[in-house]
């Protein structure tokens, strides 16, 4: 359980900087969503009147208008979290009658942002897919963003004299190209200080450290106010190739073995597959492309539970992320040990700080014994 709560924000066009006293007093809420299916936003609401700082200064001057950069990080006894560094990319005046109750709510995105505003025609010959989402990033560095390319499990090095990659889309949108070839995932990680953030190119991080256990179920040591699981047997895909048999020219589906290379197993009794889909053709590609192709689409269709919740950050003492490991305990045999965080969402208030949060598993039972707390 922790003891103090402590919420940072930032602004400028550029570098953010700690905002003016007025500026936090008139500070409602903020929201912030992270999730691995889209990219993540936040939501600051402030009050003001006719008199504030915020319109007498402030709004005129366009401190809250578009592509002005905002950092929020949360101190939780002591422990600094970033939990966004992004632009705002829309306002909302709310004016009222009523004393007090007008608003002023501006609305972004992270920085990942900035690399799907503008279209680009760019070739990268002989480049690797790594080196080319290395080469991407690279062009944000001013903005503190540090890329981290992690080279895929089977290195394929187009040959320049049959292939040349062409990036004909923005930024963002090549780097996911590239990212869902190989089975990878690129996203933005603001932090681990204010004013940085590592643009992450590789696979889902499934292992490392495990954030401290979610726990139901224990009177006052539980830490989430509500937790629960959905199988869903219709998400998990057999993915099959097609090849004909030269001599009778009769055609077999063959399975593409779920090796768990980018997907390591959190579940020792993996969920049944219902589902048999054949992948696109593959008849243009080299073997290693067509080997990786397979490897990205049964990765991404292994998760069969979804687990949904909501926790107190006091009574849970830590700041839930996005895109890592926590354990589960008392929830039952088979849906109690590690989980992958897909999404949270950060409800703060003041005096209160809230969590909603979705966790994805590929199967039923723990593959550990027991869930560290």
């Amino acid at each position: 359980m922790a003891s103090s709560l402590r919420l940072m924000l930032l602004m400028g066009p550029l570098v953010a900087v700690p905002v003016p006293a007025p500026l936090t007093d008139a500070l409602q809420s903020v929201k912030v969503t992270t999730s691995t299916q889209q990219a993540s936003g936040f939501q600051l609401t402030f009050a003001v009147s006719a008199r504030s700082v915020i319109q007498q200064a402030l709004l005129p001057a366009g401190f809250f208008d578009p592509g002005v950069r905002v950092v929020v990080a949360a101190v939780v006894d002591g422990a600094p979290s970033v939990l966004m560094d992004g632009i705002i990319t829309q306002q909302e005046m709310a004016p009222s009658a009523d004393p007090g109750a007008a608003t002023l709510t501006v609305t972004g995105e992270d920085l990942s942002v900035l690399m799907d505003m503008r279209h680009e025609r760019e070739c990268y010959p002989g480049l690797p897919h790594q080196a080319r989402a290395m080469a991407i990033c690279a062009k944000y560095a001013m903005h503190g963003i540090v890329p981290v390319a992690v080279p895929p499990v089977m290195t394929h090095v187009p040959n320049p004299i049959e292939h040349i990659p062409i990036q004909s889309s923005t930024d963002l949108a090549y780097l996911k190209a590239i990212a869902s070839e190989v089975g990878y995932v690129f996203f933005l990680e603001p932090g681990p200080l204010p004013g940085a953030s590592i643009a992450y190119w590789g696979p889902q991080v499934r292992a490392g450290l495990i954030q401290p256990a979610l726990t139901l179920g224990a009177g006052a040591a539980s830490t989430v106010e509500s937790l629960s699981f959905t199988y869903d047997g219709l998400s998990r895909t057999q993915y099959t190739v097609a090849l004909t048999e030269p001599n009778s020219k009769i055609q077999i589906d063959l399975p593409v073995p779920d090796v768990s290379l980018l997907h390591p197993p959190l579940a020792a009794r993996p969920a049944v597959t219902l589902r048999q889909e054949p992948l696109p053709d593959i008849s243009d590609r080299s073997v290693t492309e067509a080997l990786l192709l397979g490897l990205s689409r049964t990765s991404a269709a292994a998760d069969a539970i979804r687990g949904t919740g909501k926790l107190d950050v006091l009574r849970y003492g830590h700041v839930l992320r996005a895109r890592h490991l926590v354990g589960v305990r008392g929830a039952g045999l088979a849906y109690d040990g590690l989980y992958y965080v897909s999404s949270v969402t950060h409800d703060i208030k003041r005096g209160e700080y809230k969590q909603s949060f979705s966790l994805t598993r590929d199967g039923l039972v723990s593959q550990t014994p027991v869930v560290i707390a």
